[in-house]
């Protein structure tokens, strides 16, 4: 996504500086390639500093994971998406806001959670863990607007809110994967796009109808 999380602390902030410079520098390089001297130079801070808030770079990478979750929580709570009445709007508000922030290259709007989880789920497990709680805790976040309309409009179905929220993440992880691997976020719009018209499907009351009574 672009930068809505960034922060302006005071030049002090040291801890701060280091977990933006991560949030950038893993994005565009990967967790892998990025170095303390990477991240020490983007935050423009010494080495000393660095150590003396992370003893490891999987430290970092757990820190820069529970940053990641708050400061993008706090972006989408203020988000426009949750305005409309209609639980189904409001899901279909938050899939047109998803698109519409795939802005830019694919450094600035891509998941720092979903490029760590690629690298380190097997390598760093607390790292892999805490990018989990990411992507799962906002994908929670989409429960309830789902399970709301699906009672509005008398949705019985061998899925729930819960899998529905889950699935929107893969398509979004998945279209960012997509987007680096062509250097093309049009690629990942347009998967976006899809999960829309899946949404509708789903929600299709007609179309569900016609299962009920073949």
């Amino acid at each position: 996504m672009p930068r809505p999380t960034k922060r302006h602390p005071e030049r002090g902030d040291a801890r701060t500086r280091l977990l933006e410079a991560a949030r950038d520098v893993i994005r565009q390089k990967g967790f892998t390639a990025t170095t303390v001297d990477d991240l020490c130079k983007a935050a423009g801070v010494t080495k000393g500093a660095y150590f003396h808030h992370f003893e490891s770079k999987e430290a970092l990478g757990v820190a820069a994971a529970k940053f990641w979750a708050e400061t993008t929580g706090a972006f989408f709570r203020q988000a426009p998406y949750h305005a409309p009445e209609d639980p189904l709007d409001r899901v279909r508000a938050y899939v047109d806001f998803r698109k519409s922030i795939i802005e830019g290259v694919p450094a600035e709007f891509t998941c720092l959670v979903g490029t760590m989880t690629q690298e380190t789920y097997d390598s760093y497990p607390a790292i892999r863990e805490a990018c989990a709680e990411s992507i799962f805790g906002h994908a929670a976040t989409l429960e309830a607007d789902i399970e709301a309309a699906m009672k509005e409009r008398a949705i019985s179905a061998d899925w729930t809110a819960a899998s529905l929220a889950r699935h929107t993440q893969a398509v979004l992880q998945g279209a960012f994967i997509l987007a680096k691997a062509t250097g093309d976020r049009e690629i990942a719009r347009e998967s976006v796009d899809h999960l829309k018209r899946y949404i509708e499907l789903l929600f299709d009351q007609s179309h569900v109808e016609g299962d009920r009574h073949p």
